[in-house]
């Protein structure tokens, strides 16, 4: 009886262990090191400021929030049935939540601890830059910080009331981009603001396309997201727009800087025209309507990318 019980515990451990790095899915976490990455590099290369602990300790406090919002938003799908919804054909690796509790690895009560717990954390970090480096950061943190929360949670929900993209545009484009220049420099300036702009409409575009898959389970569970607000066709014409936003938010940054590689971003335009012709295509067909969300994501982190060496080397063209 002992040794089963040992076993049972171990057991518990192994699925609680595996649950929390499942939602916690550390290969989605390129949505807020692109705009952390590039707030550094922008920092480095126009006000000559670098910080490595303050970096690292931001990281770190961004994960942290990226986790509780996970776990958080795992266990209001859930229980609104969003994720419970969600059909084997429907299911993919941009679709369903993180899967825990309808796998069973987690319960309701252990995801929203790990919210709770990470969240907090995440709280104490922003209270030591406050105090030990840059007053002015309590702002961008208090609004990464809440809007994290209320993202899922009632009663403001605002992922199932149609502003979760807003939302997710918004964060991981100018409050993060900003956030981390403001903790390497000590400032706010123009130029962040600007790239920011560009990277919030792509992560943005990221969850939109990652609406389609779920789009019947979020309809029947009354998650009135964008995408179920307007309809899948509709949609596709969104989706396309929010990327010429996204690429034409490029001109003002090569305008300001005199600096023609931030052009490069726009080598990744033929994988957008091709990804918006998938949806639109086989918006009906989660198989085939797959690659779409792949080339998103491929863009925002290639845009990441493109823009980081536009960074590095603003000094050898200009125009």
């Amino acid at each position: 009886m002992e040794g089963m019980a040992i076993m049972q515990v171990t057991d518990k451990s192994k699925s609680f262990y595996k649950g929390f790095w499942q939602v916690a899915d550390p290969k989605i976490w390129v949505a807020s090191t692109v705009p952390m990455v590039v707030g550094v590099l922008l920092s480095v290369s126009y006000a000559k400021e670098f910080r490595l602990f303050w970096m690292v300790l931001a990281f770190v406090g961004v994960y942290l929030i990226e986790i509780g919002k996970n776990a958080i938003n795992e266990c209001v799908d859930y229980i609104s049935g969003a994720d419970r919804y969600v059909d084997t054909e429907h299911r993919t690796p941009f679709s369903g939540g993180k899967k825990t509790i309808v796998d069973g690895l987690l319960t309701v009560n252990q995801s929203a601890w790990i919210g709770v717990v990470t969240m907090a954390l995440a709280a104490v970090i922003g209270i030591v830059f406050v105090l030990f480096r840059e007053p002015k950061v309590i702002w961008v943190g208090l609004a990464g910080f809440f809007l994290a929360i209320i993202y899922s949670l009632p009663p403001f929900k605002l992922c199932y009331r149609g502003f979760g993209e807003a939302v997710v545009g918004t964060t991981f484009g100018p409050l993060i981009t900003n956030g981390m220049y403001l903790v390497m420099a000590g400032r706010f300036d123009v130029l962040p603001l600007l790239v920011s702009i560009p990277i919030g409409f792509l992560i943005a575009n990221v969850l939109w396309i990652n609406e389609y898959p779920d789009y019947e389970a979020d309809k029947r569970s009354g998650k009135k997201n964008g995408l179920v607000r307007i309809g899948k066709e509709k949609g596709v014409i969104v989706y396309g727009l929010i990327f010429a936003f996204a690429y034409l938010s490029v001109i003002p940054i090569v305008l300001y800087t005199r600096n023609l590689l931030w052009l490069l971003s726009w080598l990744t335009v033929p994988m957008a025209v091709g990804a918006v012709k998938n949806c639109k295509l086989h918006m009906n067909d989660i198989p085939k309507l797959v690659s779409s969300n792949d080339k998103t994501v491929k863009i925002y982190m290639l845009t990441g990318l493109l823009f980081s060496v536009s960074i590095i080397f603003h000094n050898f063209i200009r125009y």
